[in-house]
């Protein structure tokens, strides 16, 4: 199966397209009902968690990302303002601190009001998106969790950019 034949026979609920690309690409997932599944992937730093909920009332195909990643209660501050620092720079999605949990998740949406469909491409987009937000800015949580570092020197730090492989 192509991407051209998911795409040429879209399901109405967008969360069927999901399934369909996570077959596709061979990913690990778990249909927990009809209207939400949860993606197995790896990154480069940690395993993520990635779920998407179909969310009828809102016409929304939401997708969360969470991470091994547990932020304890004397680093939320800075890492409150680390997120800011972080979410400053997104063009799509946004990292929350889940504070009951103390775990970072980083969420996105894709509006599909007034009966449009998703396609396979926007679907696999934001996984990348996810993904790739987080390969960027794991390292930054962890200079301020574990390092002890500011804010701004985490993002300081996540930001620079290197150029080849040593």
């Amino acid at each position: 199966m192509s991407l051209i034949d998911i795409e040429a026979d879209a399901p109405a609920n967008p969360v069927d397209l999901v399934e369909q690309l996570a077959a596709l690409h061979d990913w690990s997932f778990e249909r927990s009902d009809e209207d939400e599944i949860t993606l197995s992937l790896s990154s480069r730093w940690t395993d993520c968690h990635v779920s998407f909920q179909w969310m009828d009332e809102l016409e929304s195909l939401h997708l969360a990302c969470a991470f091994d990643f547990k932020v304890p209660e004397g680093r939320r501050g800075e890492v409150l303002k680390l997120l800011a620092l972080v979410n400053e720079q997104m063009w799509l999605g946004h990292f929350d601190l889940w504070s009951q949990e103390g775990v970072i998740m980083f969420r996105h949406a894709l509006v599909l009001a007034g009966g449009a469909t998703a396609s396979d491409r926007q679907c696999e987009a934001i996984v990348d998106a996810a993904i790739d937000a987080v390969e960027r800015y794991y390292p930054a949580f962890q200079f301020v969790v574990w390092a002890g570092k500011t804010a701004r020197e985490a993002m300081d730090t996540a930001l620079f950019e290197t150029v080849g492989e040593a």
